[in-house]
């Protein structure tokens, strides 16, 4: 790749919901490349809160302003397959992973070694999570909600309303 090529990161997860702590990592990771592909892990032994589709409209609206912010090319798909085989598929160079501790720390390395052994080319970059969202996770946040707390500290507004709705709806 020479340096007037575009760069294409991947960055991968089931974002459900979609957390201030992804969109902190999706920004971080936007400074770095030219064109960043968020894809949304689907698998059909899950049960996600929301559908892929809810999932790929909450993405879209809540990387808007990233990709504005640091004129970042920011697309959403989804994946059913491994995320290195869906990065390459995406045309990615390299594979973005947040880091919010040391057990993120350890799996995540395990995880570079055994798709970079699957495709060389394909490098990963550990993206810390700013202080402020290190402790979020989409897991408890989905808990929190269903329970009837407040997940403002975690989720956008518009976010935080979809997850009202879906309670109520139960």
């Amino acid at each position: 790749m020479t340096r007037s090529s575009k760069r294409t990161g991947f960055y991968s997860g089931t974002f459900d919901p979609v957390t201030l702590g992804h969109a902190d990592v999706i920004g971080r990771a936007a400074l770095l490349v030219d064109r960043l592909v968020v894809g949304i892990g689907v698998h059909p032994a899950k049960a996600p809160m929301f559908t892929a589709e809810e999932r790929l409209a909450m993405l879209a609206e809540e990387t808007k302003p990233i990709a504005r912010k640091t004129g970042c090319v920011i697309e959403i798909s989804t994946f059913d397959n491994l995320v290195v085989t869906a990065a390459a598929e995406a045309g990615a160079s390299v594979i973005f992973r947040g880091l919010r501790d040391g057990t993120d720390f350890d799996y995540e390395m395990q995880m570079a070694g055994m798709n970079g052994a699957m495709a060389p080319e394909i490098q990963t970059v550990f993206v810390a999570a700013s202080p402020a969202v290190r402790h979020i996770a989409a897991n408890l946040v989905r808990q929190i909600a269903a329970m009837g707390g407040d997940v403002s500290p975690f989720v956008s507004a518009k976010v935080a309303k979809r997850l009202q709705g879906k309670v109520r709806r139960g």
